[in-house]
């Protein structure tokens, strides 16, 4: 899974949110960046990414213990350092056919191996055993169940009864309610 798509005004529609700069280091202009995502493209000399409405490129980038310790063109001093501290990284996405990025599912519609619409996923749940796909309905499908993915449209195979539990917790839910009116 990858990490969110922005919905700041400011930042060019379509990047993704994939780190931050968290503080400077020394005084030439070095800053510690934590990532959201893995990628090595991420950590190239030559990455570019958007930081605070500017396109910025990586000139160098050594992995630290825990985060990358990196500097950018034209940040050459501990004051612009400072001034970038704290700030998010956006970057474009990256293509690759064999990741699920969460930007290319969330509005996507669901359907089963058979056919059976179960609507839009309108959010991916990050979960320590696998990320949760959140449909219109409520429900949650682990992306597991994922047996091909297009554009606008994931097809799943969940095992049965997998809707009936979300139905039947949705049932309870309105009873519940109804009960206390």
């Amino acid at each position: 899974m990858s990490t969110f798509s922005t919905t700041d005004a400011q930042t060019p529609k379509g990047l993704l949110h994939v780190g931050r700069v968290t503080r400077p280091h020394g005084i030439r202009g070095d800053v510690y960046v934590s990532f959201f995502t893995d990628r090595p493209e991420r950590t190239k000399i030559g990455a570019r990414f958007w930081l605070q409405n500017n396109w910025i490129t990586v000139t160098s980038a050594r992995l630290q213990p825990s985060s990358w310790l990196m500097h950018f063109a034209g940040v050459d001093d501990r004051n612009a350092a400072e001034r970038i501290s704290k700030s998010d990284l956006y970057g474009e996405p990256i293509e690759d056919q064999s990741v699920m990025w969460v930007h290319e599912l969330i509005g996507a519609e669901v359907v089963d191996v058979s056919g059976t619409r179960y609507g839009k996923c309108v959010s991916v749940v990050d979960n320590p055993a696998h990320s949760l796909l959140e449909l219109e309905s409520g429900a949650l499908v682990p992306v597991v169940f994922i047996t091909q993915r297009s554009k606008d449209l994931i097809t799943i195979n969940p095992p049965e009864g997998l809707f009936e539990l979300a139905d039947e917790t949705a049932d309870e839910t309105a009873d519940e309610t109804a009960d206390e009116t």
